[in-house]
């Protein structure tokens, strides 16, 4: 028996207007950043034309989801107004739905009116990093727009998440956290939610790790797990490396989290991630 068939089962698919995406084996969503201050320099990028030529390498290389978001969430960003960031993500939105219509689209927000701009360019999921805490109607929102939600985990907000955060028990709180999550979004009517225990939101170093090496634990809540590691300082920080310097480490902590349950690795780089899935699959025989 592979070890994934030793792990709780969680939801396999998302339904989103009228398409059905499959989760039965991981998959991997590609990073898009319509903004100027991405955390990692080669993932910044402003222009449609490369966007778009962006998304069309990240899908020939295995990409099943693409995130495009258009405000930075690093530890201390600035934000940037509901105009600006609708501004920057729903005409990218739109030019990649015209451009490439079966490809799935979500878009990085935590504000409510960009996520419905984004829908109506043609994302097909909406990501929020504060799980409904930083806009009280995004819940509502979403379950209005009928689309999948990706609710993160995160101590404080993006400017005050890595002043000294503070756990008894990590694995614990996030599980509790995020059980408490889902039934208050699936309360407001959203049908199929991703958690996201959030890496480097609001934790240390210690925290990240326990979270990975617990990552299992999460999978009680009966959903998809989604793991983004890409690149992060809980990698270059232990390796003292940069993040353009950190995609072995990355590399390294995606096979962890697959083993661990991962559902979607939200990545970079999706040919390194995707041949990790494929490695996964044959160590632990789930695609024979």
């Amino acid at each position: 028996m592979g070890f994934k068939n030793t792990l709780l089962p969680v939801q396999t698919t998302l339904q989103s207007r009228g398409r059905l995406l499959d989760l039965s084996r991981p998959v991997v969503m590609g990073i898009l950043n319509a903004t100027p201050d991405s955390f990692y320099t080669r993932g910044r990028n402003n222009s449609i034309p490369g966007m778009l030529q962006q998304a069309e390498q990240m899908i020939a290389e295995g990409a099943t989801i693409l995130d495009v978001g258009g405000a930075s969430t690093r530890p201390g960003a600035t934000p940037v107004s509901v105009a600006e960031e609708t501004d920057r993500v729903a005409p990218v939105i739109e030019a990649l739905h015209e451009r490439f219509p079966d490809a799935w689209l979500s878009v990085d927000t935590y504000h409510d009116a960009v996520a419905r701009a984004a829908v109506t360019a043609g994302a097909l999921i909406v990501n929020d990093i504060s799980a409904g805490a930083l806009d009280h109607d995004m819940l509502s929102a979403v379950a209005t727009l009928q689309v999948p939600y990706i609710a993160m985990h995160m101590q404080g907000t993006p400017q005050t998440m890595q002043d000294n955060p503070q756990y008894d028990n990590v694995v614990q709180e996030v599980l509790q956290c995020m059980t408490g999550i889902c039934q208050t979004a699936a309360t407001a009517g959203i049908h199929d939610i991703i958690i996201d225990p959030g890496f480097g939101f609001g934790k240390t170093d210690v925290h990240n790790y326990a979270l990975l090496r617990d990552l299992h634990t999460l999978r009680i809540t009966g959903r998809p797990v989604l793991v983004g590691i890409s690149r992060k300082s809980m990698i270059c920080r232990t390796l003292g490396v940069t993040p353009e310097a950190a995609l072995n480490g990355t590399t390294a902590l995606h096979m962890v989290a697959l083993q661990q349950g991962a559902s979607i690795l939200r990545v970079h780089d999706v040919k390194e991630a995707a041949e990790v899935i494929r490695l996964f699959e044959c160590l632990y025989d789930t695609a024979r």
